[in-house]
């Protein structure tokens, strides 16, 4: 719920900055280590967001890839979730350089 409103908050304020008044949709990139559940975003959102400027807006969810660079081998690999092993040469000394985002991509206002 606090991810939603923290989004709420990011369109009202960008409601007084850009003079908008109603949210349509919303696109959000979100990665597969940035801890968040879905379904209960999806939820939350439409909880959230009634009786706001984005009440009824279409939620659209971009999923993006985990990728780590790989100490040992020394490449980028995909991964789907945090301490994963390396995929091919199976170490663990991985540092994240992506899918741990949670970002507004676009949004489509009145």
């Amino acid at each position: 719920m606090s991810i939603c409103e923290g989004i709420l908050q990011v369109m009202e304020e960008q409601a007084t900055a850009q003079q908008f008044s109603r949210v349509k949709s919303v696109w959000l990139e979100i990665g597969p280590l940035a801890g968040v559940e879905l379904e209960a975003l999806r939820f939350g959102f439409d909880v959230v967001t009634r009786h706001s400027l984005a009440d009824g807006a279409r939620l659209e969810i971009i999923e993006m890839p985990g990728t780590a660079w790989c100490l040992e081998c020394s490449k980028s690999v995909p991964i789907r979730q945090r301490f994963d092993a390396c995929p091919d040469c199976g170490s663990f000394q991985l540092q994240i350089t992506g899918g741990d985002e949670l970002r507004i991509k676009e949004l489509e206002v009145d």
